[in-house]
C-alpha cells in the first residue's frame, strides 16, 4: 500500500486518454421505469496512457518507472493535463479558532455541485489568499497532503482562496507491460491503464 511522491513522467501523460468514472447499479423495472443508485459520493478517474508513448526514449522511461512501482504495488502522482489546476478556489472561512484547512476543488453545474478533495498539489504554485489578499508568509501547505495550515486562525467571516495546481493519486492497473515490436524502431502498445487511488 506504498505511496511514492513521484510524478509520472509527464510528457507521456500529455498524450494520454481518461477521466472520472461513477459506480452506478440500475435496475429496470418491467415496466421501463429505472431504479438508479450512486455506490460512488466521489468519481475515480481512469487513465490510459498507451498512446503518449511515441520515441525509443519515452518507451524506455516508461519501463523503468513501471519497474520501480513494481507494477499495481505503488501508488504514484500523475498530471491529468484536462483538469490539473484550479484558481480562486474557495477553501473555507475563518472563524478565529480553526487553522487547518483542506484544498479542495468545486465543480458545479446549474445547482448541483461536487467537492474534490485534492491531497496531491504541487510545490510551488500554490498561492493562498485571505479576504482576496494573497499571503505571503503565516501558513505552510503540506503537497503530500493537501492540508493548508495556519500560524494564527484567520479571523471570524474571513473568505479562505487559494490558486494552485495538483496532480491525482493512481496507480498501474495492470501487473504486465505487453508490447509488441513491429519494425525496427517501431513499438506498440495495447494497453497501459492507471486508476485513481483513495489516500
Amino acid at each position: 500500500m506504498a505511496f511514492i511522491e513521484v510524478r509520472f513522467p509527464t510528457d507521456i501523460a500529455y498524450g494520454s486518454t481518461g477521466g472520472p468514472e461513477y459506480s452506478t447499479d440500475i435496475v429496470i423495472t418491467q415496466s421501463g421505469y429505472e431504479q438508479r443508485n450512486a455506490n460512488w459520493a466521489q468519481a475515480r478517474a481512469k487513465y490510459n496512457v498507451v498512446h503518449g508513448v511515441k520515441t525509443q526514449a519515452q518507451l524506455d522511461t516508461l519501463i523503468a518507472f513501471f519497474r520501480a512501482r513494481k507494477g499495481r504495488a505503488d501508488g504514484f502522482r500523475f498530471k491529468d493535463w484536462n483538469d490539473y489546476q484550479a484558481t480562486g478556489q474557495a477553501i473555507g472561512t475563518g472563524n478565529a479558532t480553526t487553522t487547518v484547512f483542506q484544498l479542495v476543488k468545486l465543480y458545479s453545474s446549474g445547482t448541483t455541485s461536487e467537492t474534490r478533495i485534492i491531497s496531491k498539489p504541487v510545490s510551488g504554485t500554490i498561492n493562498v489568499y485571505l479576504n482576496s489578499v494573497l499571503q505571503t508568509s503565516g501558513y505552510s501547505v503540506d503537497t503530500t497532503t493537501g492540508l493548508v495550515t495556519f500560524t494564527s486562525a484567520p479571523g471570524s467571516g474571513v473568505a479562505i482562496t487559494a490558486d494552485f495546481q495538483f496532480d491525482v493519486p493512481v496507480r498501474f492497473d495492470t501487473d504486465r507491460l505487453s508490447a509488441s515490436i513491429d519494425t525496427y524502431g517501431s513499438h506498440s502498445w495495447k494497453n497501459i491503464p492507471l486508476i485513481e487511488i483513495r489516500v
